[in-house]
């Protein structure tokens, strides 16, 4: 059904004069100063239909921020409204291909549709409508790799592994593919960008990372590489992590690639010094918004230290340059030779308000321990600011942090459980057990919140081939179940180990294989929109306002043919909601003669 308001409008150099009239629709004609004398007529026209408000409106890296905290600010998830978390069941959510990497969110593309991005083993990328899932365009870059064509590997299909990033300047996505070549048919890497609106490969990309990576005397030999962690951009630059394949076959390095997203034949490389010490931690690269920071794991057993069992931090071009920027545990060469890694799981960066040092890097390792380190001087092979066992067995996933008015929390997976860990603000700081929740299967966790600190709900998935096909919300403070995995309706199949889910305007999204699975949380429905204060700016720009649920999208379209088809008015842009449930929107077009008409649509 379509709801719609006539409002009509008569300016002069004085005051307006508005009059509002309910009718079949809305008309607003201004009438201004003779030489700037213009007509705008206005329809404003809102589908009645469930509508979930919401904080971020683009998730475009892996956890949501370069820290890698998991955190997702929405107003739609109170504890009380994600307990009655449903799954849509008419979103279709089809893809093709096994799937390991976390989905994205993008807004702002043709037409003002929001798109989920997913990337496949099979080297395809979808971007599917974040409404109802349909297919809003789709690529294959390339033949993925077949597992007789590598040497060891527990991936079957090997193609897009590593989650994405999308650089929203530039509307860039970036993602590593393998395939092989078709002339030597010998294994690549390939790292691509792609118009994230069109699904088109960009000029000058994909860069081979074989023929163009070299750090000293060390070659990158794809063969032996393996790209599971997630990309990042950082500045004018995007970083990509490597290690090797299960089984660790041939001779492989931990490896950070950077290309300048402008200039790709610019590429910069690092790697560890001895071999192995792989970057394959499913967070990938992690960042203060200046520089990388990875957590390498165990190395061949060198005399010396080389690189591996540590947390990096290179500058922006790749280059390690002292003890501050690298750590690595005393007992560093035990854990070599026990296969004890430091980078089972990426390094999450924290502030924790009070404590010395408050900005810390959080490892955790196979050795089922949690490490805190000063973020600004890492301390070389060192004790570190705080350290704690925390698991009995290996602590392999993403984990996440979040604040509540009780302090700072690090969650993790370990076990087929969800353990959250308050960081205390001392000197040093400290790590205490809050909680232990069953999340029944080894997904990922990440976090929502309504503002920051409230309305914390810890959300975990019963992933992998031993988990529940569940999803599971906690309170953030006590643990106690929010949401206890739904019923028949909420069921998913076919969960990747160490997967995570996103969360965008009142929507937890969740990528599996073949299939993307959408879930909403109930209520927030958008009323009918009530126009408010239509303006004529100086220099002729058109401003109007409305109210409707806070955190809510809506987009803006324009036409001079008030006949034409909706599918064919033009897409102006999003309304800004200029304080909790108020929006405005400006055309900033240049005014002529001619009429225009527009319509607010949501979503």
């Amino acid at each position: 059904m379509i709801k719609t308001y006539k409002t009509e409008t008569r300016m002069n150099a004085s005051a307006p004069d508005v009059s509002h009239h309910t009718t079949e629709q809305l008309g607003l004609r201004c009438l201004i100063h003779p030489r700037l004398c213009f007509e705008t007529c206005c329809l404003f026209a809102l589908l009645s239909l469930g509508l979930t408000v919401q904080g971020a409106v683009n998730v475009t890296q892996h956890h949501n921020h370069l820290s890698r905290d998991g955190l997702y600010i929405d107003p739609a998830f109170t504890t009380a409204l994600s307990a009655g978390l449903t799954r849509d069941e008419a979103f279709n959510g089809a893809i093709n291909g096994e799937v390991y990497a976390q989905p994205l969110y993008i807004e702002g593309g043709p037409g003002g549709r929001p798109v989920i991005i997913a990337v496949t083993e099979l080297n395809n990328v979808f971007a599917l409508d974040a409404i109802d899932g349909s297919v809003v365009w789709q690529t294959n870059v390339a033949p993925p790799v077949e597992p007789s064509s590598l040497p060891c590997g527990n991936i079957s299909i090997f193609g897009i592994t590593g989650t994405p990033v999308v650089d929203l300047p530039s509307r860039a996505l970036f993602f590593n593919a393998v395939t092989l070549d078709t002339n030597s048919a010998t294994v690549e890497h390939l790292i691509y960008s792609m118009n994230v609106d069109t699904g088109m490969v960009n000029p000058g990309w994909p860069v081979n990372v074989n023929s163009n990576a070299i750090f000293g005397t060390t070659m990158f030999v794809s063969l032996a590489q393996g790209e599971r962690g997630a990309l990042t951009v950082i500045g004018t630059n995007v970083y990509v992590p490597y290690g090797g394949l299960a089984g660790d076959c041939l001779t492989y390095y931990g490896w950070v690639i950077g290309v300048t997203m402008d200039n790709p034949a610019n590429v910069m490389a690092w790697s560890t010094s001895a071999t192995r010490g792989g970057i394959w931690a499913v967070g990938g690269i992690a960042s203060d918004g200046v520089d990388p920071f990875v957590a390498t794991g165990n190395t061949s057993s060198p005399s010396t230290w080389s690189g591996g069992e540590a947390i990096i931090h290179l500058t922006p071009t790749l280059q390690l340059t002292g003890t501050a920027d690298y750590w690595a545990p005393t007992n560093w060469l035990t854990l070599d030779d026990e296969d004890l890694d430091i980078g089972g799981s990426g390094p999450v960066l924290i502030n924790v308000p009070g404590a010395t040092p408050s900005n810390l890097v959080v490892a955790l390792g196979k050795d089922g321990n949690i490490y805190l380190l000063n973020q600004t001087n890492l301390g070389g092979i060192s004790t570190p600011v705080a350290q704690t066992n925390v698991a009995s067995s290996a602590i392999i996933q993403a984990a996440a942090s979040y604040q509540t008015t009780k302090g700072t929390y690090v969650v993790f997976a370990n076990s087929g459980n969800l353990y959250s860990l308050l960081i205390g603000a001392s000197n040093p700081p400290t790590i205490t057990s809050a909680w232990t929740a069953n999340q029944n299967g080894s997904g990922s966790p990440f976090v929502t919140s309504t503002d920051g600190t409230n309305n914390v709900v810890v959300w975990g998935i019963g992933a992998g081939s031993s988990g529940n096909q569940r999803l599971y919300g906690f309170d953030g403070d006590t643990g106690a179940t929010v949401f206890n995995g739904g019923g028949s309706n909420e069921l998913m199949s076919s969960t990747s180990p160490f997967i995570t889910g996103i969360v965008a305007r009142g929507r937890i999204y969740v990528a599996n294989n073949y299939q993307v699975y959408a879930f909403n949380v109930p209520g927030q429905t958008a009323s009918s929109i009530t126009l408010t204060n239509p303006i004529i700016l100086p220099g002729g720009s058109f401003q109007f306002s409305f109210t409707n649920v806070p955190g809510a999208l809506f987009n803006a379209f324009e036409t001079t043919n008030f006949t034409d088809a909706l599918t064919n008015w033009n897409w102006l842009g999003e309304a800004t909601e200029v304080s909790s449930g108020q929006y405005q929107f400006i055309d900033s077009q240049t005014p002529t003669s001619s009429e225009r008409f527009y319509r607010v649509s949501s979503p």
